[in-house]
């Protein structure tokens, strides 16, 4: 699949969001942090060149040392792969930036290759820009649950109810997925949360030998670093919030998926407007004369799938109404996405043709990888353990956001986890020094505006929010609006924010 569509689709698990710290996690830190000061400092970084596929000229990778558990910080050690691109102008550096990935899932080091061209163009040699692959992604410790194939395909990871609504086929996937993790995750496992990816950030800081960290975070990386905001608030340098789920801490995640109908329904319009212009026409790809029947199409087309699967360019693998969804559900994230999901739509019309599945839908993901996408939504928070319960959350989501057929609102392993949150979620607050940027598209399908506006309001004084008048998820280097990229520019180069919260036209 394409880096672009596999971040999507890894980011579409489970989107963003954010907290402060609680009676267990001031223990936690607090324990670590003295432990930290009487022992010596984390030895220097050794640095070399990257050698990933996709590295940037200069980017150098090297491992981060850090407790596998906070709170017995002379245990056992983790290595975390870290990464930076140093500043090509040390006369104008001010600092340094860290790039959080979304996710969970997402690679720092991979996303620095990504976007350290553009941020180095832009930021004009201001800062020396840091990233650091999450526990269990990448280049960083990893965990194995034991999976089955069939449970780490996206459309099973993801809880989508049976054509029906029914929900038992993944109350018993959930299951089978949590006693699977118990057996086989281990303590490593058990380390995935939000909590410590702050503390790794924290141990990274220290390494780098700096006083402060700016950050620039996306998705998911938003509540980590809203996290690490609150609970190390006078590290903080200039920290930019792009596009920032719900942080209320009694549900994280859970709010984060449930949300995502909404963000279904306020995105597709534009999807709807784009296959409707008739200059998709020379490419075949115009779905309907007007914009207002796109709906109506696709949603009768998902549910002939799934009286009627059809056969795929996959073996075995037919395209199913629950494929069509899923695939809808990912190709909000982005325009460029868009011409695909037409193509995909056009083939299942048509009774000769032999649909290609994304690499997405297609792909069996790596056992390692799957664990990590469950393992951290279910070790930050608890979740409710009535089946019959997410039965009627299932029933009135699919009613009111048909859309996405109620997988939103689903029951999922952290149902059946068998270990408690070893800490209790951060609750984020205004205390803290005023220097978050929150920038937000106003039609995002993973973190949707209304969820950001819960964010803007637990931050209070701390942030000023820049509403962008575009949809996809993700503002800042990735939608082109000029107005967004200039005003971060702006703030990370100058520290001069927005003085009250403001827009930036499409």
């Amino acid at each position: 699949m394409t880096t672009y569509r596999r971040k999507a689709a890894l980011a579409a698990l489970c989107a963003t969001a954010v907290a402060t710290t609680l009676a267990g996690t001031a223990k936690a830190d607090a324990t670590a942090g003295a432990t930290a000061t009487a022992a010596a400092s984390p030895p220097a970084l050794a640095w070399a060149p990257c050698t990933h596929t996709g590295h940037l000229d200069g980017q150098q990778c090297a491992k981060l040392s850090v407790p596998l558990d906070y709170a017995a910080p002379a245990g056992p050690r983790v290595d975390l792969a870290v990464s930076r691109l140093p500043s090509a102008r040390p006369a104008a550096r001010r600092g340094t930036l860290i790039v959080v990935p979304g996710g969970p899932g997402g690679s720092g080091v991979q996303r620095l290759s990504q976007k350290g061209a553009a941020l180095t163009g832009q930021l004009a040699g201001a800062y020396d820009l840091v990233a650091l692959d999450p526990r269990g992604v990448g280049g960083s410790v990893r965990a194995e649950c034991g999976l089955d194939e069939a449970d780490r395909r996206l459309t099973t990871l993801r809880s989508w109810p049976g054509p029906d609504g029914a929900i038992a086929q993944n109350a018993d996937r959930s299951r089978r997925v949590a006693e699977a993790c118990a057996a086989n995750g281990g303590a490593e496992l058990r380390s995935f949360t939000t909590a410590n990816q702050a503390r790794d950030m924290d141990r990274f800081r220290e390494a780098l030998g700096e006083r402060k960290l700016s950050a620039w975070a996306v998705s998911y990386g938003t509540y980590v670093t809203a996290v690490y905001a609150q609970k190390f608030p006078a590290r903080t340098d200039r920290v930019v919030l792009d596009s920032s789920g719900d942080p209320d801490p009694t549900r994280v995640a859970r709010g984060w998926l449930a949300n995502m109908a909404q963000g279904a329904d306020d995105r597709f319009p534009d999807f709807a407007a784009w296959a409707a212009d008739p200059a998709r026409a020379p490419e075949g790809l115009r779905l309907a004369e007007r914009a207002e029947d796109v709906r109506p199409l696709f949603l009768a087309l998902a549910a002939e799938l799934d009286r009627a699967p059809k056969p795929s360019d996959v073996p075995g693998l037919p395209l199913t109404g629950t494929m069509l969804r899923q695939a809808l559900q990912t190709s909000l994230y982005g325009d460029a996405l868009f011409p695909a999901l037409a193509r995909l739509i056009r083939a299942a019309q048509d009774p000769a043709a032999v649909p290609a599945l994304p690499g997405d839908l297609a792909a069996v993901l790596p056992d390692s990888d799957a664990a990590l996408m469950v393992g951290v939504i279910c070790n930050d928070v608890a979740w409710p353990k009535d089946v019959s319960g997410y039965e009627r959350a299932v029933a009135a989501d699919r009613a009111a956001h048909p859309l996405t057929a109620g997988m939103p609102a689903n029951i999922t392993p952290c149902a059946f986890w068998k270990d408690a949150p070893a800490e209790r979620p951060t609750r984020i607050t205004g205390q803290g020094p005023s220097n978050i940027l929150m920038v937000q598209n106003l039609r995002d399908p993973a973190t949707p505006y209304a969820a950001s506006l819960k964010m803007r309001a637990a931050l209070g004084a701390r942030a000023r929010l820049l509403t962008v008048e575009h949809g996809g998820h993700g503002v800042y280097l990735g939608n082109g609006n000029a107005c967004a990229d200039r005003t971060v520019t702006e703030y990370l180069r100058t520290g001069r924010r927005p003085l009250r919260d403001s827009s930036c036209a499409s």
